[in-house]
């Protein structure tokens, strides 16, 4: 019999809070953001936040809760006030709690000003307030940005400050921030879990279904997250109570339950998993979108590397658009409405033949809100798809904010045609691997 592998032991865990600054986060004018990013980060290294405070730009407030998350925590991360204006206060509070005087540092503000000097604009006296920090605060450099982080230890414990524009935080994270912490074994060196992302299944059926394998392994840590017609589902075994290889097999009796329900397995989004499987089997996509706005478009062009196999779009949000470019009959959108499966397979046929590609995909739908269009309710979507071997029609009652019924036509746009994309693949006839590389080197001759 062969011996079942021990699980890991792992230490106590350590308490990590987020505190994340700004008005504009309290006043709803800026969506918390950080707390997406860094949640999402530190639970991919087997860390959960204990907490996450928003706060106000008051010094006061900010010292504060920062002294109550300092006295319970080992670590402490603060987002934003880092910058010039009168409302960062945040270096003046951390030093203020942790005893330690401002420094002025002159390598930081010569790295500001040789910043100002590449933009070719005058740099403001107001930018060297960001050149003071605590004395005891490690700089951790900002190439994106004027405001340095900071990184603390005092105590035992570890205190990080990081600007608040994600395009500076985020590498400033990536790149400084998570390498350190995984040197102190402060968050895992890797992945203590494995994804499974799903389209096409709702999150309480999804569960009935997994139910009868998550019984056989007990100490596994499930977590479900639910999109617009899209479940993740997290497998993990950080918590000691079950060995990674009996989680990964437990993957593997759930990839052969769900099938092609399964878009990916780890971090990879439905538009990375459809550009795939089109570089794959070097096929173009085209998308002609009526009330989505280029939504559809933008997840590909969003992608690296996207005119490899992404055409072009159209977003003909009237009829005379739909006419003009899709070359559309108005006798057909006269008789049919522009919300109705004949309009949405003519754009997806429209699309596919304008723009020369082997796939055309379209949206048409009453995104709201209240009543719609042609006497549809809103919530109403049609998605068309045009491939080599015909064209067809789906359509759903999605009720739901603008937003929300947009979302759910994109991910059931970019399902179906995967589907499509995985089915059409493995009709494809098996060639022999002499003769599929001698007929690659007749094509690249001519």
């Amino acid at each position: 019999m062969a011996k079942k592998s021990a699980p890991t032991a792992r230490p106590a865990p350590t308490r990590f809070e987020l505190i994340t600054l700004g008005d504009e986060l309290l006043l709803g004018r800026t969506p918390n953001g950080h707390l997406t990013f860094l949640g999402e980060q530190l639970a991919r290294r087997g860390v959960a936040l204990a907490a996450n405070l928003v706060l106000p730009d008051d010094a006061a407030t900010i010292a504060a809760e920062v002294a109550r998350s300092w006295k319970r925590s080992a670590v402490v991360i603060t987002t934003g006030g880092l910058g010039p204006t009168c409302d960062d206060c945040t270096r003046d509070a951390v030093a203020e709690v942790l005893g330690q005087r401002l420094v002025f540092d002159k390598k930081i503000e010569k790295a500001i000003a040789s910043r100002f000097a590449k933009l070719g604009r005058p740099m403001t006296d107001n930018n060297r307030k960001q050149a003071w920090r605590p004395e005891g605060a490690e700089v951790l450099p900002n190439p994106f940005g004027t405001a340095p982080g900071l990184w603390i230890e005092q105590d035992g414990k570890l205190l990080v400050m990081l600007p608040g524009p994600p395009n500076e935080l985020e590498p400033m994270w990536n790149n400084e921030v998570l390498p350190r912490l995984a040197r102190r074994k402060l968050v895992g060196r890797s992945e203590a879990f494995v994804q499974l992302r799903t389209a096409g299944v709702g999150e309480s059926a999804l569960e009935t279904r997994l139910q009868p394998l998550l019984a056989k392994y007990p100490g596994v840590e499930v977590a479900y997250c639910a999109h617009a017609w899209a479940v993740d589902v997290r497998l993990g075994w950080g918590s000691g109570r079950i060995a990674e290889a009996q989680v990964k097999q437990l993957v593997a009796e759930c990839t052969a339950l769900l099938g092609d329900d399964i878009f990916t397995i780890g971090n990879d989004s439905l538009a990375e998993t459809v550009a795939d499987l089109l570089r794959h089997d070097e096929r173009t996509l085209a998308v002609a979108e009526s009330g989505s706005g280029g939504q559809l478009a933008s997840v590909f062009t969003d992608l690296p590397g996207a005119s490899k196999f992404f055409q072009g779009g159209v977003v003909c949000y009237r009829n005379s658009g739909k006419v003009i470019m899709l070359d559309i009959p108005e006798c057909l959108l006269s008789q049919h409405g522009a919300v109705s499966a004949e309009t949405a397979a003519a754009m997806a046929t429209g699309v596919c033949e304008n723009f020369v590609a082997d796939y055309g995909l379209s949206i048409t739908c009453c995104a709201g809100p209240g009543a719609c269009c042609e006497g549809k309710a809103a919530g109403t979507i049609f998605v068309g798809l045009h491939a080599p071997e015909g064209v067809w029609c789906k359509r759903l009652e999605y009720p739901g904010s603008g937003s929300a019924v947009r979302a759910r036509a994109i991910v059931v746009a970019l399902d179906w045609l995967r589907r499509e994309l995985l089915r059409a693949h493995r009709a494809k006839p098996v060639v022999p691997a002499k003769q599929a590389k001698a007929a690659k080197s007749a094509k690249l001759a001519k």
